[in-house]
Formats: structure tokens, C-alpha cells, sequence
């Protein structure tokens, strides 16, 4: 899993979002963000951790500082596109078919054929602070995400 990267500087890279436009991870420098990565547009335990990003989106502008939401997995544009407009999500979502940013964050396959579900909170100077694999648990890990944020946000440490 990704944690080997918590301390470290997080992976730039490049992707095409569903809007077709090119994202980086330095077009978000000097933000705190949440980068995680998913499986697959529309199945089961991927779609209910995208909605409980949009369900805590709002949430997550309202911090001091406000935290960014970005969305990756292997699926397509066209996919992307669909399953955004579908749900009305507010925040990117990244096609990586080739799994490149997957592998650079540590991203592995659960059973050699599933991407596991990967978030990682990463500061303004692009420091990974937090990393939590939310495989079977697709409510947790948006309340998990936060809790790691207030520790940070309040200069405690995170458990």
C-alpha cells in the first residue's frame, strides 16, 4: 500500500479529467488536497465511497484551510464523464488507464485484478500526511480522512 509514502513528497504527475482537461498534481500546490484512487465508475463499494465524498464535499470547502477532492482510477473519459454527470459529482475525477500514478502512489491490486481503494492526504508543500486503504470500507474513510486532517490542522499528531 501507499503508506511507505506518508512523510514524503507525493508523486506529481499529469492526467486528463473528465472535462478533458489536463490536471496536475502542481496545479494544486500550496492546497491541502485528498487524492484517492478507485477501482471502477459505478461498482458497488467505488460508488458509495465517491458519494461519501460528495456527500462530505461541502464539508471539506468549509475547513480552515479548505481541502480539494480528486478522484482517480483507471476508468475513461467517456466513463468519467457518464458516471460524474450521473451523480452530480463536484469534484475531478482522473483517468489513469495505465495505471502510472496508481503504481507511483503505491496503489496495488487486491487478488492481482482490482485496484485497491486508496486515499491520500497531501498538504500545500506536497507532503503525503495521511494514507488510508478503504478496500471493504468505502464510509470510513472520508470520517477517517478528517479526523487525520483536525489532528493535523490543530498541530496534534495523527493515530
Amino acid at each position: 500500500m501507499g503508506s511507505q509514502l506518508v512523510g514524503e513528497k507525493a508523486p506529481n504527475f499529469t492526467l486528463t479529467s473528465s472535462t478533458e482537461e489536463t490536471v496536475s498534481l502542481a496545479d494544486y500546490d500550496g492546497k491541502w488536497k485528498v487524492l484517492f484512487f478507485y477501482a471502477k465508475d459505478g461498482s458497488p463499494t467505488c460508488k458509495r465511497g465517491c458519494l461519501t465524498f460528495k456527500e462530505q464535499y461541502d464539508l471539506f470547502q468549509s475547513l480552515t484551510p479548505p481541502v480539494e477532492i480528486i478522484g482517480i482510477s483507471q476508468d475513461s473519459l467517456e466513463d468519467h464523464r457518464r458516471f460524474k454527470s450521473q451523480h452530480a459529482l463536484p469534484f475531478s475525477l482522473l483517468s489513469d488507464p495505465e495505471r502510472e500514478v496508481a503504481n507511483a502512489y503505491g496503489v496495488q491490486l487486491h487478488l492481482g485484478i482490482f485496484p485497491t481503494k486508496s486515499s491520500f492526504l497531501i498538504g500545500p508543500d506536497r507532503t503525503v500526511h495521511y494514507c488510508y486503504d478503504w478496500l471493504f470500507r468505502p464510509r470510513r474513510h472520508v470520517a477517517r480522512i478528517l479526523d487525520a486532517f483536525s489532528a493535523l490542522s490543530s498541530g496534534g499528531k495523527i493515530e
